[in-house]
């Protein structure tokens, strides 16, 4: 399928690594253009340089970090934008009265939600002026199953799916369209902390904690970023026109509800 992303501009945040990784080199299989932004400029680099180097530019920087929001919204205006990927790692594992105070509370606050509503605030206008463009955040199936010892990421993720459904309906006449991915357990690095985990708490191996978390997926395994991305890909496509405001489960079948 040609999803019509030649020449197409992206910016793509977190995309050194995991699920931000795998959506860059999709739209650049595409032969889409990519913004690149990430904490660790030198792995964009070793990962998108020398293989892209005519069609990416890699901003490092730490998202919750004003001025990069900034510098992100200026190369953005200097040619049309045509999407952008709201992505990054989430805050520690934690439960509401145990293991969580105030400070890790604003923390997560500025690491999954501030900074999200910050750039989209800056990058939306650009779009609705040319009448195109997509929005779309990843996020966590927690938006819609709460995970137990995701307390942070539960509150800001869901905070953001309520800020994406808004801003949807907003600019829905503008050929703008805002979406988010709810992805449930994947085979990427962030997985790594899980499983961690769950081995401390219940005394298992690593494997052992690999097992018994891919037990609960009814497809029998981890998804690959791959898959997520290819999706990613058809949101952020021209083809995907008549789909806003919608959060879209990527979780091997996990969430139990009748609208998961």
């Amino acid at each position: 399928m040609d999803l019509q992303l030649n020449s197409s501009r992206f910016l793509v945040c977190g995309a050194s690594s995991g699920f931000g990784k795998a959506i860059a080199e999709m739209l650049l299989s595409e032969n889409a253009e990519c913004i690149l932004t990430a904490r660790r400029g030198d792995l964009l680099d070793k990962e998108f340089g020398s293989r892209y180097s005519n069609r990416v530019k890699i901003i490092e920087g730490d998202l919750t970090d004003p001025l990069l929001i900034d510098k992100l919204a200026e190369t953005a205006a200097e040619k049309t934008l045509h999407g952008v990927v709201f992505n990054a790692g989430g805050p520690p594992m934690g439960t509401p009265l145990e293991t969580t105070n105030m400070e890790l509370w604003d923390d997560a606050y500025q690491l999954v939600m501030r900074w999200k509503i910050s750039l989209a605030l800056r990058l939306a206008p650009l779009m609705t002026d040319k009448n195109y463009g997509r929005m779309l955040f990843i996020e966590s199936k927690s938006v819609k199953e709460p995970i137990p010892t995701l307390v942070l990421s539960n509150a800001f993720r869901a905070g953001v799916v309520g800020f994406a459904k808004s801003l949807a309906r907003e600019i829905a006449d503008t050929g703008v369209t805002v979406n988010v991915l709810a992805p449930g357990s994947h085979d990427t690095p962030a997985i790594g902390r899980v499983l961690k985990k769950i081995s401390e708490t219940e005394g298992i191996s690593l494997e052992q904690a690999r097992k018994k978390s891919e037990s609960t997926v009814p497809v029998g395994r981890m998804g690959t970023g791959e898959e997520i991305a290819g999706l990613a890909a058809w949101l952020l496509s021209p083809l995907s026109g008549f789909v806003t405001g919608q959060t879209i489960s990527h979780d091997g079948g996990s969430i139990s509800g009748i609208f998961g």
